[in-house]
């Protein structure tokens, strides 16, 4: 499959199969992580596998939107890592981290998995349940698995705008 087929079919699945997802395919999601572009290659990406019984109880508490998978990425950055654009300050972290868990995201897609990027989430109860440091942000949980066989995108999944309405 193309990417631009790959981009197409891919969506937030919502529904897994009881399967563990094998070291090599989180591997290799891990990996597309790491080649990631970020502003000025400063990798500012910091990302927690969070596969065990205990981890996964502490996802439920942040967010209801696990779906029973038992592999969660939780994708922050590292804020004193990040590239600042020097006319106003701006860090480039938020931007980073969306680029790699888009890539970790796709690169699922590509070898079977399903994910759901899941935004909605308490920040101040995930800093406390992984004792993440202040300058450590969370951005993003990413529930990933094999999709169950009745999973099926949102109604919404191929509902488009035309690209005459993107383009200003």
């Amino acid at each position: 499959m193309g990417f631009k087929e790959l981009a197409a079919a891919r969506y937030s699945v919502r529904k897994f199969k009881d399967r563990a997802v094998e070291k090599e395919k989180v591997d290799l999601i891990l990996e597309a992580a790491r080649n990631a572009p970020t502003a000025a290659n400063k990798q500012p990406q910091r990302i927690l596998v969070i596969d065990t019984d205990e981890e996964l109880k502490k996802v439920d508490a942040c967010t209801r939107f696990r779906f029973e998978t038992s592999l969660v990425f939780l994708v922050c950055y590292d804020q004193n890592e990040c590239w600042v654009r020097s006319f106003d300050g701006e860090k480039s972290g938020e931007v980073d981290a969306s680029i790699v868990t888009t890539q970790m995201m796709l690169q699922a897609a590509d070898i079977g998995l399903g994910t759901t990027w899941v935004m909605f989430f308490d920040p101040a109860k995930t800093r406390e349940e992984f004792k993440l440091p202040p300058h450590i942000i969370p951005v993003a949980f990413l529930p990933t698995g094999y999709p169950a066989d009745d999973a099926e995108p949102s109604d919404r999944h191929a509902v488009r705008h035309p690209l005459e309405k993107l383009i200003i």
